[in-house]
């Protein structure tokens, strides 16, 4: 099994994420092959918290050009975690 800070690779922070931040979900960018009790698992390591519920996106790359040649930019992952009512905030998010 991976190390947990293998599995998670950032946070995402968009305005989106932010309005979802007061729900005590979180927007991670994580490995492809995580599936989500892993994440579920290295939130929990990482953070300390307890973590209800994990919600994973595939997301494709964009089709991105340079002059006349062409390429695809990578796949990502990201998971969206809801934390249960009884956890602390992460304070990673709460310095933004």
């Amino acid at each position: 099994m991976k190390d947990s800070r293998d599995i998670i690779k950032r946070p995402i922070i968009t305005e989106h994420s932010a309005d979802l931040m007061a729900e005590k979900k979180y927007t991670f960018e994580v490995t492809k092959e995580a599936n989500k009790t892993q994440i579920k698992d290295a939130v929990e390591d990482i953070f300390g918290v307890k973590v209800v519920n994990v919600n994973t996106l595939n997301r494709k790359g964009k089709f991105k050009r340079m002059g006349r040649y062409g390429g695809y930019r990578p796949n990502r992952k990201r998971a969206i975690v809801q934390l249960s009512e009884d956890s602390k905030e992460l304070d990673f998010f709460e310095s933004l």
